[in-house]
């Protein structure tokens, strides 16, 4: 009878990974999600700063 989780079936899954990760298609998608969502968060960063320069306190908690 055969173990559930060798060690073959670890390294059998870390290859299909590997291989997975690699393909050009999902690194394609990935880079289209980023150029689009890297924007997005610097510009809400960008944003959020502008808005809130100037409103806040030096906090004293002695």
């Amino acid at each position: 009878m055969r173990q559930k989780g060798t060690l073959m079936d670890v390294v059998m899954l870390v290859r299909m990974q590997t291989r997975l990760a690699n393909s050009p298609k999902p690194l394609r998608i990935a880079l289209i999600g980023d150029c689009v969502a890297l924007p997005i968060i610097i510009g809400y960063i960008g944003f959020s700063y502008r808005v809130f320069r100037g409103k806040t306190i030096e906090l004293d908690y002695a």
